[in-house]
């Protein structure tokens, strides 16, 4: 299965970026072989629709899972759109976060959190 992890760098022992649209990393993950790429993000410096963009990426890369902090209503919307599940990462590095969504302990988001709005809603 592929997986995408948002991240604050571009390794596997790269921490989880809790932000999914202004997310620096995203780290593309095989859960079977482990074979990931890197992806820079480039909508996390933009003004505005970093969610949905990054979320476009994602359906376009195929992946069937999103485990990062918290995801905006736009940003859920379209990976709901393409069938993409989202759940909560922990603090850790993006191989532990691997190793928990496959033995099933990450939760589930079912609801976005609130908009960033762009650049100014940036905590």
């Amino acid at each position: 299965m592929k997986i995408c992890i948002s991240s604050t760098g571009s390794s596997m022992d790269s921490t989880l970026d809790p932000r999914f649209g202004r997310a620096v990393y995203f780290i593309i993950a095989d859960t079977e072989t482990m074979e990931y790429e890197s992806i820079e993000n480039t909508a996390a410096l933009s003004g505005g629709g970093a969610g949905v963009t990054s979320g476009q990426l994602m359906a376009d890369k195929g992946v069937s899972a999103v485990i990062t902090g918290s995801v905006g209503p736009n940003a859920m919307n379209v990976l709901k759109a393409a069938e993409i599940d989202v759940y909560r990462g922990l603090p850790t590095t993006v191989k532990e976060n691997i190793a928990k969504f496959k033995e099933g302990s990450l939760e589930k988001i079912d609801s976005p959190g609130p908009s960033h709005s762009g650049m100014g809603g940036q905590r």
